[in-house]
């Protein structure tokens, strides 16, 4: 043979003479095989397959064994003929090696083919020759077997070929995971075709299936997405659903083309078959998917079912707002694939194809070859054209063991080290890249890179993260960009490179606790704890003593804490559970100052343990901070010192200073109209000599307290945790009765409220858009939170004292409703229906009247519809107007439109919650804790915005710095009592409340509103009189309302 000038030349290559050796065995062999269609066929297989592996496999294939094999198993006149053939495949699995591998494979598409066997003796020899090859398969076979398995799963095949496949398929996914993976593409768009087969059993191996293949992702973000995906792709109907819970996922791990190859499936059900928020959501994921896939060559597999979609999208969507968010995502998808929209790879095809040749041309330089080796050459081709050139890889796995049934093992890794030098077009030998050891001072504990999404929006990426041992590092940012998205992705272990918890042990404080053992004695919570297996009971309360607890308290349930001793509560399990890293989330919310200091002086004695902080309390952050994390554009950067430092560094962020120095704004809307009242200063809301204690409770919170509320008010309620403030605002806004006293307010009076721990207005309520929220609460034509007020539910004492009859009139009667209300001098009177009576026989009644028949409640039922209708049909409860009220509370469309409540950061929510409340108008505005969640910048909003509306505000805070901007007057609550500071008794600013003259409807119309009709003095209603009177006697037209 000549030297080939492009290959290394090899000496000592056997020729094809020396291969012919053993030749009884391959008489033997050629004799045996007419055996097999005999009655000893069983028997004639084993005998067989012990011939090959004595004789060799070239030896074997020399007596035309393959080709034999393949027309008896095609053999369709003979059932003991292809019975046969498969036992001997069957058993040439379990003793030829892996040099029989390629020829193996090329049998399968027959072997598949008998699965579907009319004869059940070859039926089951033909299961078991597949489960035979597949089992000795080797990993890398993958990719040559696959298109074998596509084929069998055309609808055109048998559905017993199909439940086999899938099975092997499934096998395949604990033997090969990594290269299944990476076949996900592949292999997903045709399992989700199978899911239409009209046999049960086919059904069920799919759904089998597509967990197996699936459970092998890798990705933590996607793991417990994939019941979803599988149900979208099984029933479309439930794509909608799908694409909601996709955006709610916490990306943290890059995306690859297995992750794509879930998710995209699910993306194009929602463009190609969802409503418009659900194709414009889809748009957004696809935008921001497409920014965290670091290699292209990932997402070029889903570019030609993308892309049309979004184009489609971008051009026929009657909302123009997401067809621009589509043509964005066009635009995204467009430049990962690199400017082409043609999305063939024609530059790896090629690539590829160069390979291959270089391969076919080494082998045949190389290696005598004949009918038998080119099976072998081509299974060789098929595995290395897309391999990385590495000599260990190609010799251990895919060239040297398909070789060494050909030649000896020295002489088939001399051909393999030839075969990459050619590809190579140099050396054949492989180098590994050395890392340099970097020398850091102290001890690091963690340093990763990573990236780090939810749902539809990329919050970091690509960002590194150095943390190191006795450091307290403060987490900074505005509202959603990730703070804690990213403490809780480190807790559930989703942070890539981040040191698993049998390394490093990372404890996160958050104050909400479980509802569920909200009744639990607080020691019993403790104790209860999983995380606390094997600490005494000693110990856990000793520690809770240690940092405040009572012993009393350590026996109440923990529902009766409040949020600081919560707070205080989460700050003790963690210090129990010796954490290396504590991830503190607002650690700050509920505390008053006594405890704020307390954790100051806590968290800098621990030297051996790194803190990790959101707050938005920058004196806090400024005595316990070593180190700044700022979350900017999409990037973690540090800085040494604390925040002061940093701020010195960075004046941009000096709203954590001065809350004035905020760029966002909140805008408040106007109160409206409230009858007969002409000055600010004027009281609408006020309680008289009141106390309260709770039921079967001795203790009073508070005792004989009085204070009142304006328009002008700017009150800070104050006071140690547990004190009573938050219980007093409670029975304030009508939350809760009184024990004694009076509680009173304006009629018309409309109070929006945000509690202490805010969520628990939307979480029953999570899988709504804020939008959607809001139109729920105030479809009825009032707030639906404040009909479920205690003030506003009968109980059943004063269900019978209504039901009782009454003397009215001169008349026995019993009260059955009461309908609506007018005007009557300072007061209204109520128009009553009556049990058993006829319309014509309703009454009105004065307010005062009804007081005092025991008929208060419903009264304020009927003066809250009033107010409500007030304050609410000047504004139309359409999306459009929804979205732009909560533009005034700084949640932009993306958040308030289109993403669900459930998605949305600590600080969203807050600002949800304040905005539905205000929806309807309010006259006053209580809040309970708002600085909680709220980043700086939305606080000095808050503050800039409080200043500016026109209602009064009651305020329960910690933050001194933000109590202080707006709030001159104070209600110190404490030891039972409500001491009142500040308050001015200068007279008040003289104001004049119009009514709305104009609304708006759902079409966007403004309509004018009617003014009230005027009321006529004495004197001028005489004169109208005489005018119609005069009218009518002269035959002149009276008009209607004259004539009333």
């Amino acid at each position: 043979m000549a030297p080939n000038t492009n290959s290394v030349e090899i000496t000592g290559l056997p020729s094809a003479s020396s291969f012919d050796e053993q030749p009884e065995e391959v008489k033997k062999i050629a004799s045996f095989l007419s055996r097999l269609s005999g009655d000893d066929r069983r028997a004639a297989s084993g005998e067989i397959a012990a011939l090959v592996k004595q004789a060799g496999l070239r030896a074997a294939l020399s007596t035309g064994m393959l080709e034999k094999l393949k027309s008896l198993v095609e053999d369709k006149a003979s059932a003991p003929s292809r019975e046969g053939a498969l036992l001997l495949i069957a058993s040439l699995a379990e003793v030829a090696g892996p040099s029989a591998e390629p020829f193996l494979v090329s049998l399968m598409p027959s072997v598949f083919e008998r699965i579907g066997d009319k004869v059940t003796p070859v039926r089951t020899a033909a299961d078991a020759a597949a489960t035979a090859v597949f089992t000795v398969l080797s990993a890398d076979a993958t990719k040559v077997v696959l298109p074998i398995i596509f084929d069998n799963l055309a609808l055109s095949k048998n559905w017993m070929i199909k439940v086999a496949v899938l099975r092997l398929l499934r096998g395949l996914s604990v033997s090969a995971p990594s290269q299944i993976g990476k076949a996900l593409p592949d292999i997903i768009p045709v399992l989700g075709d199978v899911f239409g087969d009209s046999k049960a059993q086919v059904v069920q191996a799919t759904l089998d299936t597509f967990r197996a293949v699936l459970s092998i992702v890798g990705n933590k973000d996607i793991e417990p997405f994939i019941p979803a995906l599988i149900t979208a792709i099984q029933f479309p109907k439930e794509a909608n659903e799908c694409v909601h819970k996709l955006a709610s996922t916490t990306f943290v791990q890059a995306v690859d083309a297995p992750t794509l190859a879930i998710m995209v499936p699910v993306l194009v059900r929602g463009l190609r078959e969802g409503t418009t928020p659900v194709k414009r959501k889809c748009a957004v994921i696809i935008e921001n998917m497409s920014k965290l896939v670091e290699i292209p060559s990932d997402a070029t597999p889903f570019l030609p079912k993308l892309l049309p979609l979004l184009e489609r999208a971008s051009q026929e969507v009657a909302d123009p707002e997401c067809r621009s968010v589509a043509s964005r995502a066009h635009a995204t998808l467009l430049r990962v694939a690199g400017g082409r929209r043609d999305t063939t790879p024609d530059l790896e095809v090629s690539e590829e194809k160069i390979i291959e040749a270089h391969v076919q041309s080494a082998l045949k330089s190389v290696v005598v070859a004949d009918a038998a080796f080119a099976v072998t050459q081509d299974y060789i081709c098929r595995l290395v054209k897309d391999a990385q050139l590495d000599f260990d890889l190609w010799n251990s796995r895919l060239v040297t063991p398909f070789l060494v049934g050909f030649m000896e093992q020295a002489v088939a890794e001399a051909v393999c080290r030839s075969l990459l030098a050619k590809v190579q077009g140099g050396e054949g030998s492989s180098s590994k890249a050395e890392e340099a050891a970097v020398e850091e001072s102290g001890e690091v504990l963690c340093n990763c890179t990573f990236s780090l999404a939810y749902g539809a929006k990329i919050l970091l990426n690509n960002t590194t993260m150095l943390l190191r041992r006795g450091h307290r590092y403060g987490l900074c940012g505005g509202n959603g960009t990730g703070k804690s998205t990213l403490m809780r992705a480190i807790a559930n272990g989703q942070v890539e490179g981040f040191p698993s918890a049998d390394v490093l042990k990372t404890v996160y404080v958050e104050h909400d606790l479980d509802a569920s053992v909200a009744d639990l004695p607080v020691l019993d919570f403790m104790t209860a704890d999983e995380k606390m297996v094997g600490l005494e009971k000693a110990k856990i309360e000793a520690t809770l003593l240690d940092i405040g607890f009572s012993k009393e308290m350590l026996t109440n349930p923990v529902a009766s804490l409040s949020g600081g001793w919560k707070m205080k509560l989460a700050l003790g399990r963690a210090m129990l559970m010796g954490a290396d890293i504590l991830l503190l989330d607002e650690p700050t919310n509920h505390l008053d100052v006594k405890n704020v200091a307390w954790l100051e002086n806590y968290l800098q004695g621990l030297s051996e343990v790194t803190s990790m902080i959101v707050s938005h309390d920058s004196s806090f952050l400024d005595h316990v901070c070593t180190d700044i994390i700022h979350l900017d554009s999409r990037k973690l950067r540090q800085y040494k010192g604390n925040l002061s430092a940093f701020v010195e560094k960075h004046p941009e962020a000096k709203s954590y200073y001065d809350l004035a120095a905020t760029p966002m704004k909140f805008s408040f809307p106007k109160p409206g109209f409230l009858e007969g009242i002409k000055s600010k200063d004027r009281a609408i809301l006020k309680m008289q000599r009141v106390s309260f204690k709770y039921p079967n409770t001795e203790r009073m919170i508070f005792e004989n307290a009085t204070i009142q509320v304006s328009l002008s008010s700017r009150v800070a309620c104050v006071g140690p945790n547990g004190a009573g403030k938050s219980t007093l605002i409670k029975v304030l806004t009508g939350e809760v009765e009184p024990t004694e006293g009076l509680v009173w307010k304006h009629p018309n009076l409309r109070v929006a409220y945000v509690a202490q721990h805010a969520f628990h207005h939307v979480e029953e309520h999570l899988d709504m858009t804020p939008n959607q929220y809001i139109q729920w609460r105030y479809v009825v034509g009032e707030d639906r939170e404040a009909m479920t007020k205690v003030t506003r539910q009968v109980s059943e004492e004063e269900e019978k004292k209504m039901a009782q009859v009454i003397m009215f009139q001169g008349t026995k009667r019993v009260v059955d409703q009461i309908l609506g209300r007018r005007k009557l001098k300072n007061s209204y009177e109520y128009e009553v229906s009556w049990v058993g009576l006829g319309i014509e026989e309703n009454c009105w009644v004065p307010r005062e009247k009804l007081e005092d028949m025991g008929f208060e409640k419903l009264v304020n039922e009927v003066d809250a519809k009033e107010a409500a209708k007030a304050g609410l049909w000047t504004r139309p409860l359409t999306a459009l107007a929804i979205q732009k009220h909560l533009d005034d509370f700084g949640l932009e469309a993306e958040f308030g439109t289109h993403s669900r409540i459930r998605g949305l950061s600590g600080g969203q929510k807050v600002k949800l919650v304040l905005a539905a409340a205000m929806w309807n108008n309010p006259h006053i505005l209580v809040l309970d804790e708002p600085t909680n969640y709220l980043d700086r910048d939305s606080l000095g909003a808050l503050a800039l915005a409080i200043g500016g509306y026109e209602g009064g505000v009651v305020v329960i805070t910690h933050n001194n710095e933000f109590s202080n901007s707006v709030c001159p007057e104070k209600w110190t609550v404490g030891d039972g009592k409500v001491v009142v500071t500040g308050a001015t008794n200068m007279p008040g600013e003289k104001i004049e409340m119009k009514r709305e003259d104009e609304t708006t409807d759902a079409y966007g119309n403004t309509i004018k509103i009617k003014a009230p009709k005027k009321e006529l003095s004495r004197k001028e209603q005489k004169a109208k009189e005489r005018l119609k009177k005069l009218k009518a006697k002269n035959g002149e037209a009276v008009e209607e309302e004259e004539e009333w």
